[in-house]
């Protein structure tokens, strides 16, 4: 059996990200958001949200490039003078293993996103982060751990088989083994915690080397040869380019990942290779059954 995920991330960041999500999910394949609470236009997505109740949104935690949830001062070892996020993502990482006070910060701003969005109301579908930090070993153990409290049921794990990938874009082999190979400790680790914890966690993933570039002649094929198994797509859609994107995705083709999301071609591959389309979580479930 091929069942998919299709994701948009980012839900929340702009007026443009949410209309395309909203587009996207109305009149083409999308199935579920990831919601950044701490984002400008969040008030924006989860209005959005709100009107369509087929819509599966889950929390997109966002602990590097971005705004706290959390007051600065109530977390001054995570954030610069401008009260945001590090925007190095390696340094943060060597931070949030190696200082017991940022890890201490760490677990407050976590549940303080965690909070906000059960305060939307909105059912929870899933948990990712922000630049997939989630892979970091701290952080997966704080998002477990405080995630019980609210429900969590499901993770995305960034498992992107590069093969299937290669075969539709046709290009950059060497680059997406050598990226598999150096992502697979880890989603292995992510894995095993989320298998212990109960969590649903999807087969594989697709948009990971892509990102940004995820158009309708690559969506296509890559749906033509959908691996067996739950696998999450994920895409980073808009309307039109903005200051919000521009600042941290410049080089992103967000206005193609959107037609490739409405693209009737893309849709008719799906149907041809008898995928189901899906989300972690359906109404009235709690979590999907997945390996």
């Amino acid at each position: 059996m091929k069942r998919l995920i299709v994701t948009g991330d980012d839900f929340g960041l702009a007026v443009p990200v949410n209309e395309a999500i909203e587009d996207a999910h109305r009149t083409g394949i999308l199935t579920a958001a990831s919601l950044m609470v701490g984002a400008p236009a969040v008030d924006d997505a989860v209005a959005r949200a709100r009107r369509l109740p087929s819509l599966r949104v889950g929390l997109h935690v966002v602990l590097v490039e971005g705004r706290p949830v959390s007051p600065p001062a109530a977390i001054p070892h995570l954030v610069d003078a401008a009260g945001e996020f590090d925007t190095r993502l390696f340094r943060a990482g060597v931070r949030f293993f190696f200082q017991p006070a940022v890890r201490r910060e760490l677990a407050r701003e976590i549940r303080a996103q965690f909070e906000a969005f059960r305060a939307t109301g909105l059912a929870l579908d899933h948990v990712n982060a922000h630049n997939h930090m989630h892979l970091h070993p701290t952080v997966m153990d704080l998002l477990v751990e405080i995630g019980r409290d609210f429900g969590l049921a499901a993770v995305r794990v960034p498992r992107e088989p590069p093969l299937v990938t290669w075969r539709a874009a046709g290009s950059g082999l060497v680059g997406r083994v050598v990226e598999s190979a150096f992502l697979a400790p880890w989603t292995a680790l992510l894995r095993r915690k989320a298998a212990r914890a109960g969590l649903a966690v999807n087969d594989h993933v697709l948009g990971l080397h892509d990102s940004g570039r995820m158009d309708e002649l690559l969506v296509e094929r890559l749906a033509a040869g959908l691996p067996e198994g739950t696998t999450e797509m994920y895409f980073h859609a808009a309307t039109r380019r903005c200051p919000e994107l521009d600042r941290h995705m410049a080089h992103y083709h967000h206005e193609d990942e959107l037609r490739a999301l409405k693209s009737a071609r893309v849709r008719a591959a799906l149907e041809a290779a008898g995928v189901e389309r899906t989300a972690f979580s359906k109404p009235g479930e709690t979590k999907m059954e997945v390996r």
